[in-house]
């Protein structure tokens, strides 16, 4: 494994750091993203600007790009990684995305390649010390192959079943997750106005039945303060909590219309937290 070269493209809050985890580890890994390699730190030496000579160089590629658009144009599209010459053998899809998109994914790309989903939790401060939690769905055998990639970037390593079965859990992890983050950035802001001092709040949550990941965790998230905007975090979280509703989408069963709402209302209206 330590042979063979791996590409992580999506270099940004996540895939930087993971890509670093990796090289770390001793893996010979190089990185791909739309901006300049200046913007990339120590590992700038690491990054290659062009499509054609990135997919030649890699074997295997970590797609970390931020959502279903952004993977269609690395795959198969503008970059388009699969459609070069020589191309990687196996995508591994660290992105979180729409399970049913994932498996409209696998019906495009060429035959011979192995695909696997491998979305990730934890927030770009466990991806910095190799914390990180993944979800893995695929083959058996590959998901076996590439374990030594997880174990370098992450501390929590389930495989749950083929091909989207990781991503699935991932988007009704994160449903939940978006829950518990509207809901502490309410309870803060009450606190604010009853006059109670946050962190004892969360103190009290953390020991008792309030507690939750991301208000256990509140001052360690580089993004807990953040204020809704399409393109940081919190939009992302929108955009998660989206992905696991089109899952279920044509599912009679399946009717929370009034709290999936909610959810996404909250989401839109969160303002930046103060640090008072």
């Amino acid at each position: 494994m330590t042979e063979t070269v791996v590409g992580v493209a999506g270099c940004g809050a996540m895939g930087l750091p993971m890509a670093e985890r990796l090289r770390l580890a001793g893996f010979d890994v190089w990185g791909f993203d739309i901006r300049p390699p200046a913007e990339f730190g120590d590992f700038a030496d690491r990054m290659i600007t062009d499509p054609a000579r990135f997919a030649a160089q890699v074997d295997i590629l970590l797609s970390v790009v931020r959502d279903a658009v952004q993977t269609q144009n690395l795959l198969l599209a503008e970059q388009a990684l699969l459609h070069r010459a020589k191309a990687p053998g196996v995508v591994v899809i660290c992105s979180t995305l729409s399970p049913r998109y994932l498996l409209q994914l696998a019906q495009q790309i060429p035959a011979d390649l192995d695909l696997m989903d491998a979305p990730m939790s934890g927030a770009p401060y466990r991806a910095r010390s190799g914390e990180l939690t993944f979800m893995l769905g695929g083959d058996p055998a590959l998901v076996r192959r590439l374990d030594p990639l997880f174990e370098a970037m992450g501390r929590e390593i389930h495989h749950l079943g083929p091909l989207g079965h990781g991503m699935t859990v991932k988007v009704l992890n994160n449903y939940c997750a978006a829950a518990s983050v509207v809901a502490t950035r309410r309870v803060l802001a009450l606190a604010d106005a009853l006059e109670v001092d946050r962190d004892r709040l969360l103190a009290v949550m953390g020991a008792s039945s309030g507690g939750n990941w991301f208000a256990d965790n509140l001052h360690a998230i580089d993004w807990s303060g953040e204020g809704y905007a399409p393109d940081n975090t919190i939009g992302i979280l929108e955009k998660d909590v989206r992905s696991a509703l089109d899952a279920v989408a044509g599912l009679p069963e399946v009717d929370h219309k009034g709290l999936d709402a909610a959810i996404l209302e909250a989401l839109a209206a969160l303002k930046p937290l103060s640090r008072t």
